[in-house]
């Protein structure tokens, strides 16, 4: 088919191309990149009333942590109120050839702040392009406490937001919350009397708020005991926020805890990734959600009056966030009980360093036993040091000493065993026989691993096999396994114990419960799961690997996940029994012997108030290149109670262009350095 000017398809535009394919072209355009024709104050019909929205811009960096000015159209007046979510056009555009005018950049996401008279910018304002939702999201409150964490953390508040303010999730904002119910009255103290201070922990809630330390029993009574402080805290009339593991639910706790919830609280499941489909966490349904159950998102839940905020097991390293700028939930919940004048009650079977700074500050009062209370709620527990294993025959052909062998022997006879492994898979790392010194690669210092039964090793990082190895700091030859993974541990006691069934949770499958039948549970540490009655025992494998990690909290994060694997085990009138296998000399060990993992944190704070380490400081860290971390020390200017500890060679595998430049030394070549800058804790912002 041709036109009448002899051209196929249409007339040509002024460059020779045909218009038919210059407006497909344009249609395809427009359809993959949606415009918004931006307006401006001169030419556009703009709100009679607030013309000017200030608008919070989804951009992390910090130069453009403020809000910017944009004109509100009249066709969005109604639509356009504080708290919803825009989109606006921001930064430089290119020229429209076709209208001959200036586009006013791309088209990013921000959220409406809040709506003035008049702007103090002088010139020419863009307007908002679009409304995407006008169901708000983003109340005072929240914008508050975010600003504080942003502050606390020196991060920008756009970070923050993406934090708190799941994506928007159409049908959610079609659910309609009703009104919720009257408030529950008081519930009884239960098992609370068991603490010190439990019943006037009750009450302090009831009356309207307490901060409290609360060191549980072991044993399952811990989730009921948090539902009736939530019930307690309920029946005051006031909201409640609770973030607990943030991996998911306490195995088990759901089931236990769901009684005593009286009915009276409407409760949100807020998970990230998940947290967008709940329609509590929008801002109209802080009203009527009464309790807001969740992982660590749920620590910026909107909750109008909250009463109680709560956090479970706050030395979980999950509970800090791996998105910038890195909240702890611990953190933001005291924030947030200081700023809404709530109560706060930070619960574990342990005690954290920083658990026993908010006891010795005063800012909370702590929740504890009775040493009778805490004997008859914990197992037994015995120790295999290393002067055990040297006299021990069957120590040293397999990895299980005679001990830790008969305690689970016996404790098949009643019910399953538990086994903590330091590692899940199946290769072991190797160390020195002797002085048990990591195994390293000449090349690269990787960690050596034995990859068959033959016992040739191999780089874990290079993949260089190694012959003739001996230990640089004793001279020995001889090798020992460092950690076994859990799936050879597995193996190994199948062996051993033939007509047991063994079953295994790990980062490929984590078990919730398991039966109250004989059994062998293998886990990795955070992976156990919660067996019917309890477990008959517990073997701890390996402890000195836990306690031999090249970190600050190493002798406090292995005690905590020691205490949270025999807090799953029959106390010892019921014949709960618990070996460990590590010095017993060490103050770990002894803590957990003792069952005073309080006493322990308090130790543990005051020597590192005595060296100036986290939390009496505060420490920021900078890694990177070597040469990289060393021009920023000499450019940047700290403060003058600023002191700079290293760099140092960070674990892991060598970096591209970390070796590169004078400061990169002969030690450590190939690897990443990081410094950390520790100031006293009175400099900065926050408590």
């Amino acid at each position: 088919m041709s036109s009448e000017d002899g051209t196929r398809g249409g007339g040509a535009t002024g460059d020779g191309e045909p218009e038919q394919l210059a407006l497909v072209r344009e249609a395809v355009r427009r359809a993959k990149v949606p415009r918004a024709k931006p307006r401006t104050w001169r030419g556009a019909a703009l709100a009679k009333e607030l013309p000017v929205a200030r608008v919070l811009v989804d951009k992390g960096v910090l130069h453009l942590d403020r809000y910017f000015d944009y004109a509100v159209p009249e066709e969005l007046d109604e639509v356009a109120r504080p708290g919803v979510r825009v989109r606006v056009r921001f930064g430089a555009g290119g020229r429209n050839v076709r209208e001959g005018r200036r586009e006013g950049g791309s088209l990013i996401d921000g959220f409406l702040v809040e709506r003035v008279a008049e702007s103090d910018y002088s010139g020419p304002l863009a307007a908002l392009a679009q409304v995407v939702s006008p169901e708000p999201v983003l109340g005072p409150e929240l914008l508050g406490l975010a600003r504080a964490v942003a502050d606390r953390y020196a991060g920008s508040l756009a970070d923050v937001l993406q934090l708190a303010v799941p994506p928007r999730h159409g049908r959610a904002e079609a659910v309609r919350m009703g009104e919720p119910a009257s408030p529950p009255p008081a519930p009884e103290p239960g098992s609370w009397l068991r603490y010190g201070r439990g019943r006037e922990f009750l009450r302090a809630l009831a009356d309207g708020g307490a901060r409290a330390v609360w060191t549980a029993l072991p044993g399952p009574e811990w989730a009921e005991e948090i539902a009736r402080a939530v019930q307690a805290t309920l029946a005051s009339g006031r909201g409640r926020s609770w973030s607990y593991r943030p991996d998911g639910p306490p195995r088990g706790s759901t089931r236990r805890s769901g009684g005593c919830w009286g009915g009276a609280a409407r409760a949100a499941d807020r998970r990230r990734g998940a947290g967008e489909a709940v329609p509590g966490v929008a801002g109209r349904a802080a009203g009527a959600v009464r309790a807001v159950v969740g992982t660590r998102a749920a620590m910026f839940a909107p909750v109008r009056d909250p009463g109680l905020v709560v956090v479970w097991d706050d030395g979980d390293a999950s509970h800090s966030d791996d998105n910038a700028p890195f909240p702890h939930v611990r953190e933001v919940l005291e924030l947030r009980a200081s700023r809404d004048k709530c109560g706060f009650l930070l619960g574990s079977w342990t005690c954290t360093v920083e658990a026993a700074q908010l006891v010795e500050s005063g800012w909370a009062a702590p929740i504890l036993a009775g040493r009778e209370q805490v004997r008859a709620a914990a197992p037994l527990v015995r120790t295999v040091g290393d002067a055990d294993l040297a006299r021990d025959e069957a120590a040293r052909a397999a990895r299980l000493p005679s001990l830790a062998w008969q305690i689970a022997r016996d404790g098949l006879r009643d019910g399953p065993v538990l086994v903590q492994v330091p590692r899940r898979g199946y290769v072991p790392r190797m160390a020195c026989a002797r002085c048990r010194e990591p195994a390293r690669c000449r090349h690269c210092a990787g960690p050596l691993q034995a990859r068959d039964d033959a016992g040739a090793l191999r780089c874990g990082w290079c993949g260089r096999e190694e012959g003739g190895w001996h230990c640089p700091e004793c001279g020995g030859h001889r090798l020992r396994a460092q950690v076994v993974g859990a799936r050879r541990t597995a193996e190994e006691l199948g062996r051993a114990f033939p007509a047991v069934p063994v079953r295994t949770s790990g980062r490929e499958q984590v078990l919730d419960t398991v039966p109250g039948t004989p059994a062998l549970v293998v886990s990795t540490p955070g992976a156990e799961p919660v067996a019917e009655g309890g477990y008959a025992a517990a073997l701890l494998l390996d402890g000195w690997a836990m306690l031999g990690r090249p970190d600050l909290r190493a002798g406090e994060d292995a005690l905590r996940r020691w205490i949270g694997a025999a807090a799953l085990v029959r106390n010892q009138g019921l014949g709960g029994t618990v070996v460990v296998v590590a010095e017993p000399t060490l103050r770990p060990v002894q803590a957990l012997v003792r069952w005073d993992p309080v006493g322990h944190a308090v130790r543990e704070l005051a020597e590192r108030a005595e060296l100036g380490f986290p939390p009496v400081s505060r420490m920021a860290a900078v890694s990177g290149p070597a040469q990289a971390v060393a021009d920023f020390l000499t450019a940047v200017q700290l403060p003058s109670d600023a002191e700079v500890l290293g760099p140092v060679p960070v674990a892991g595998p060598p970096v591209p262009g970390a070796s590169s430049g004078p400061a990169a030394g002969a030690a450590g070549a190939g690897r990443a350095r990081r410094a950390g800058v520790p100031v006293p804790g009175s400099s900065g912002s926050g408590r």
